[in-house]
């Protein structure tokens, strides 16, 4: 059996930080969305404020399941991380989605 090179030891860990990067950027982007919904107030306002605090606390629980199943499923390394990111990449993108209209 030979031995993994160091680059192919590191390179998951490059890729999910990449894809971390790119969701903070297009986290950034509903951020800014989020925050004219807001300020435009009325009842679209505050039903987006209460929107937005049920999904961190669901999306908080929904995380934290994906990691306890990568545990489960082999051990806390780049694949769990990779699961975690997934559950917050589809809610940052179907937020995106639904401020942009």
């Amino acid at each position: 059996m030979q031995m993994p090179t160091p680059m192919q030891v590191w390179n998951p860990w490059v890729a999910l930080s990449a894809q971390a990067a790119l969701l903070g950027l297009e986290a950034q982007r509903v951020m800014a969305l989020r925050l004219m919904r807001l300020a435009a107030g009325g009842v679209r306002g505050q039903a987006e404020a209460q929107r937005m605090m049920t999904e961190k606390f669901a999306a908080a629980a929904e995380a934290q399941a994906a990691a306890v199943a990568g545990a489960i499923e082999g051990g806390i390394d780049h694949r769990a991380g990779k699961k975690i990111l997934g559950v917050y990449k589809r809610r940052v993108r179907a937020n995106r989605r639904r401020l942009s209209r």
